[in-house]
């Protein structure tokens, strides 16, 4: 939805000035868009009939750039992207949660620390997210829903901070990670304890 709401709005435009618009937007920290992949993304768009190519000019001895506009299928496509992601609750991925889904597999101490690391690690995004907030260049020169957006990246790494730090307690604290029922059930004998275990046989 990325490229294609940025052709729409650029548009006529190139893959340079998109590439380069995104890269100004930090999107591919926070929306998955790679540098690398916005050529083929914009031929693949062509491709599939969203876009389409209006004029292709080589200057001296610069790669041949290609210009791209919307049309009207991608119209109606990026319409309903965006109204879909407006509308709906989705969430991204999380290397985070995939990893915590093994908590058991950490020593209680190392687990613990990590979490008031990470809590930590959140602390400092925070205080620079709010510290851009504050400056000249956020209030001078990005538009307003800008500054909108970045105050819910700031809620949401607060709103964790303060999971960090509970969870660490809980772990430190000894409490079982399994259910009473689950204590001596079969099938969870790497889930009960989180303490070091001797490392298996090659």
């Amino acid at each position: 939805m990325m490229i294609l709401g940025l052709v729409r709005w650029m548009q006529p435009v190139h893959g340079y000035d998109v590439r380069r618009e995104l890269l100004s937007w930090s999107a591919d920290k926070w929306a998955n868009v790679q540098p690398g992949s916005i050529y083929h993304a914009l031929r693949k768009l062509a491709e599939e009939g969203l876009l389409r190519a209006v004029a292709t000019e080589q200057v001296g001895a610069r790669p041949a750039r290609t210009t791209y506009e919307v049309t009207p299928k991608g119209e109606d496509e990026f319409e309903t992207l965006l109204r879909n992601l407006w509308w709906n609750l989705s969430e991204p991925p999380d290397p985070f949660t995939a990893a915590f889904s093994f908590l058991p597999a950490m020593p209680r101490t190392e687990a613990a620390a990590a979490l008031r690391n990470r809590a930590n690690l959140l602390r400092a995004n925070v205080a620079s997210t709010r510290a851009s907030l504050e400056s000249d260049w956020v209030r001078n020169a990005k538009p307003v829903h800008v500054t909108w957006m970045m105050e819910l990246w700031a809620a949401r790494a607060e709103a964790e901070i303060g999971w960090c730090e509970r969870i660490a307690e809980r772990v430190e604290s000894g409490v079982s990670y399994l259910p009473a029922e689950l204590e001596s059930a079969d099938g969870w004998p790497g889930w009960r304890d989180g303490e070091e275990r001797p490392a298996a046989n090659a």
